[in-house]
């Protein structure tokens, strides 16, 4: 399971032309799923999401986490985190999952999101066509695989 997340002062998805979701101070989380994820990797990377101290204190020092800040979650389904660019120019998606394996591993994360932030977090539409804007804040963009535990 792979996620980019990005410190956000704003972030907001449309689909046909109307806003499906949108957050103020937060996280906006792209999220790419494949086959061998499995519920420990939705458990790590859940955790770690809510717990990542990349907001500032009284200080500007970043030693807060979103769960002590309140901000909220944007979380969006992108299967092409999995892109595989070795071969040519043209990128390979072999590894995302399938849809049929994807959709239940991505409704489990949105639980255990909300579990571990301990309120409602807003997302996208699985597999749909979807317009995301957003204000990076610092900017502060941080990619995590729940294979490359390290």
């Amino acid at each position: 399971m792979r996620a980019l997340i990005q410190r956000v002062t704003t972030a907001g998805v449309t689909i046909d032309e109307e806003l499906k979701s949108s957050i103020a101070n937060g996280l906006l989380v792209l999220l790419g799923i494949e086959d061998a994820d499995t519920a420990d990797d939705i458990v790590w990377l859940s955790n770690k999401i809510v717990n990542l101290r990349i907001f500032d204190d009284a200080d500007k020092v970043p030693n807060l986490s979103l769960k002590e800040t309140g901000g909220d979650i944007l979380l969006v389904s992108q299967f092409t985190l999995h892109a595989n660019t070795k071969k040519g120019n043209r990128p390979s998606y072999i590894r995302a999952s399938k849809s049929v394996v994807a959709i239940p591993v991505y409704e489990k994360m949105i639980q255990q999101l909300e579990n571990d932030l301990e309120k409602k977090i807003f997302t996208g539409v699985f597999g749909a066509d979807m317009k995301v804007s957003l204000v990076n804040d610092g900017p502060v963009t941080i990619w995590i695989d729940s294979k490359q535990k390290e």
